[in-house]
């Protein structure tokens, strides 16, 4: 798993990368919550142009981090999902979140 974040004004971008599962759900979880935590965005965007595979642990990374922002105030988009990714999000429901662009 391989991850870049960064801000820009009041959004913060983590791109992820390689494999979401399990085992790398947990350390992605407490780097985009740590990384939240210090900078405060108003806005989260996860980016999954990256990922290769994603089983559900991706489905709870997103909620965690949706429940989050909404905590706090601010919104999550999810962007660069693979046709694979966004059919188990469908199947997940989470269109009904509005946060897949």
């Amino acid at each position: 798993m391989s991850y870049r974040i960064e801000t820009e004004g009041d959004t913060m971008t983590a791109w992820l990368g390689g494999e979401l599962d399990h085992h790398t759900a947990a350390q992605m979880r407490e780097q985009v919550d740590a990384a939240v935590d210090r900078l405060k965005p108003h806005q989260l965007r996860l980016d999954f142009s990256g990922i290769s595979f994603m089983d559900s642990s991706g489905v709870g990374l997103i909620m965690g981090r949706y429940r989050l922002m909404n905590m706090l105030g601010g919104g999550l988009t999810v962007t660069g999902c693979s046709d694979r990714v966004r059919k188990m999000l469908m199947l997940a429901g989470l269109e009904r979140l509005n946060i897949l662009e």
